[in-house]
């Protein structure tokens, strides 16, 4: 049989595997782990990961903060759509 043609497949009733297939499974668990782990070591032991998200929404605050009318009409407007999360009172940061 030529390699470019597809195999084809066994007769359920034999019983018998499709010619030419071999199980293959790989358990990446334990590089999930070492990954992880070395996430950790890069961070370090100073990571605060509540401190982490409360600069997060700083950040948030002062990027949609002091906006002019049309900033805040799109920001409204993106928040209408879905795009962007509501934030504070329902307008961006004043």
């Amino acid at each position: 049989m030529s390699p470019h043609l597809p195999t084809p497949p066994a007769d359920p009733s034999s019983g018998a595997a499709t010619p030419g297939t071999v199980g293959f499974t790989v358990d990446l668990a334990s590089q999930e782990v070492l990954r992880r782990a070395h996430v950790m070591a890069a961070l370090g032991p100073d990571w605060d990961p509540i401190e982490v998200l409360r600069g997060e929404e700083a950040a948030y605050d002062l990027l949609y903060s002091g906006l002019d009318a049309e900033q805040q009409r799109l920001y409204d407007d993106l928040v209408a759509a879905g795009v962007l999360p509501r934030r504070g009172g329902g307008h961006a940061a004043a």
